[in-house]
């Protein structure tokens, strides 16, 4: 077996540990999906600037990945994107189960279609919500940009959440049922400011400092301390403008 062939052979078993599909370590990596398979089939290697993102992508350390260590990275840097709608609770109470599925499903379709607009890597769907994260370049950019257009996109009153940090990507649960999740901070964070915000029940996007901090094309709103419970200290969330 060749280099490349090795190199494609570990790419491919760390994707599928993980749960995730070629088309998404190309949305995370802005590369496309014929790429990383070349890549998986020992016919091409990734860039020498692609190989630092998509060995943190797949939770690896760059000698691991290139097969030089056994050591395994734990966390690579993303930022994560959570949603929810106003009004789902009541709308639970009132439909009969098989409406509430359908739209249900049509709204997730929506928001699922717009974070893979922006090349975002969804998670899972939490009741009426959307767990994703953004990755690789630009990938503050474009989860501000999949916010705004899951917000303003609709018509359902949706609320985003979006925080920038270290996050541990894998499989989660016992094993005969685990299956792909995020954990860290930045989770915990931006479901804490959801649920903040969604009880304006308004359209509305919010952004932790490490989000916006630097990105001069995103006008925000000024700053709001917000106090979670599970938090030790507050955190300063930014209104971005739609």
């Amino acid at each position: 077996m060749t280099l490349l062939e090795h190199l494609g052979k570990r790419i491919r078993g760390r994707r599928e540990a993980r749960g995730l599909k070629q088309a998404d370590i190309a949305r995370a990596l802005q590369v496309s999906a014929q790429a990383v398979s070349k890549w998986e089939r020992g016919e091409n290697a990734p860039d020498i600037a692609q190989l630092a993102p998509l060995a943190r992508l797949l939770d690896l350390s760059l000698d691991r990945l290139l097969g030089a260590t056994d050591e395994e990275r734990e966390v690579f840097e993303a930022t994560v994107f959570v949603s929810g709608t106003s009004g789902y609770a009541l709308k639970a109470q009132a439909m009969p189960p098989r409406d509430l599925a359908a739209w249900v499903n049509a709204l997730f379709y929506r928001l699922t279609e717009t974070a893979l607009r922006s090349d975002g890597v969804p998670v899972k769907q939490t009741g009426d919500g959307l767990l994703c994260f953004f990755s690789g370049p630009r990938h503050r950019e474009r989860a501000i940009e999949a916010a705004r257009r899951s917000v303003t996109g609709g018509e359902e009153t949706v609320a985003v959440a979006l925080t920038t940090g270290q996050i541990y990507l894998g499989a989660l649960g016992h094993p005969d049922y685990a299956r792909p999740d995020i954990i860290g901070d930045p989770v915990n964070v931006a479901f804490g400011l959801l649920a903040q915000v969604s009880g304006e029940e308004r359209k509305i996007v919010v952004a932790d400092a490490a989000t916006v901090d630097g990105l001069s094309e995103v006008t925000t709103a000024a700053p709001k301390t917000y106090r979670l419970g599970f938090m030790p200290t507050p955190v300063t969330g930014y209104e971005l403008a739609l």
